[in-house]
């Protein structure tokens, strides 16, 4: 009886450990950029520059680059605004370099990058893709940007008892997987042969990074619990069918946050060989929606 007692003990101690990361904590490292290092010249940052007044930050996914936002960012510089999608370091060129880096890394890069456009301009707007979107709602909670656009943002990773939502169930043992690899079947993604829709031509990193997965779940916590402090005027994207992340956490954004706000629900065909997740990069759909974000900013920039 006692050893049963023990056993049951153990495993519920490494579910707590591995599932709800237990004693889980991290420090945000310094990164430093380094472009040349990219694989390929479209991971690269965009930057336009042409002296106006506001500005559009746009934030991308993981494990992706700004190559998501090419056709964005052309539609934010013909409306008028100057356009910067950093590459986040560590990103989009040498994944064992981002082996060695976390979110609060990341975010805090991020930030930093934010508050200097902030002194430079009269307005900046930010959008953000997946992890970028969460990037997005964080910089929201903790500063003013004019207004915000998410799209596929998660803000919940696996929440099966609470919201019924579970995005992958191998990561329920990913803290485990880290202690023994930094990362399984890692490599560059150029393109995506099998693809289509403009999704072929996404650019990243492939395979799972267990570390850097349990961090991005770990801070989604803290995300999803300051929801309320977001005061700017907010759209949030999502595809009922994505497949990335999954379409329930725009409900959970909707029912937690309290500010201006505009939702808009996708339903792609299955007939596009995609996620349905990075919605600005896809033809079919890219130019509504930039046309739908581009009115909700110029909306709030009086």
């Amino acid at each position: 009886m006692i050893a049963a007692i023990c056993v049951l003990a153990i495993f519920v101690f490494i579910y707590l450990w591995s599932s709800c990361l237990l004693f889980y904590r991290e420090k945000a490292g310094e990164l430093v950029p380094d472009e040349s290092k990219c694989f390929s010249p479209d991971c690269r940052s965009i930057v336009i520059k042409k002296g106006n007044r506001n500005a559009v930050m746009m934030i991308h996914g993981y494990p992706t680059t700004p190559a998501m936002y090419k056709y964005a960012s052309k539609r934010a510089e013909l409306a008028g605004y100057d356009v910067y999608a950093p590459l986040i370091p560590t990103f989009g060129a040498d994944y064992h370099d981002f082996e060695k880096t976390n979110f609060s890394s990341w975010y805090n890069w991020i930030e930093k990058y934010y508050l200097s456009l902030e002194k430079e301009y009269d307005r900046v707007f930010v959008i953000g893709i997946s992890m970028g979107g969460a990037m997005t709602l964080k910089l929201a909670e903790n500063h003013s940007p004019a207004a915000i656009a998410i799209i596929g943002a998660p803000v919940v990773y696996n929440s099966l008892f609470r919201d019924h939502v579970v995005t992958s169930w191998p990561s329920y043992i990913a803290r485990i997987a880290g202690i023994f690899t930094p990362a399984i079947g890692a490599g560059i993604v150029t393109e995506k042969k099998d693809s289509n829709d403009g999704n072929e031509d996404w650019k990243g990193y492939k395979g799972l990074f267990p570390k850097q997965g349990a961090s991005l779940v770990w801070n989604l916590r803290t995300i999803r619990k300051e929801l309320g402090k977001i005061k700017v005027p907010m759209l949030s994207i999502h595809d009922r069918g994505d497949k990335t992340v999954p379409f329930a956490n725009q409900g959970i954004i909707k029912k937690e946050t309290d500010t201006e706000s505009e939702f808009i629900e996708t339903e792609m065909s299955d007939e596009y060989k995609h996620s349905h997740h990075a919605l600005l990069m896809y033809k079919s759909i890219q130019s509504e929606l930039m046309d739908r974000i581009l009115s909700f900013f110029q909306n709030h920039s009086l």
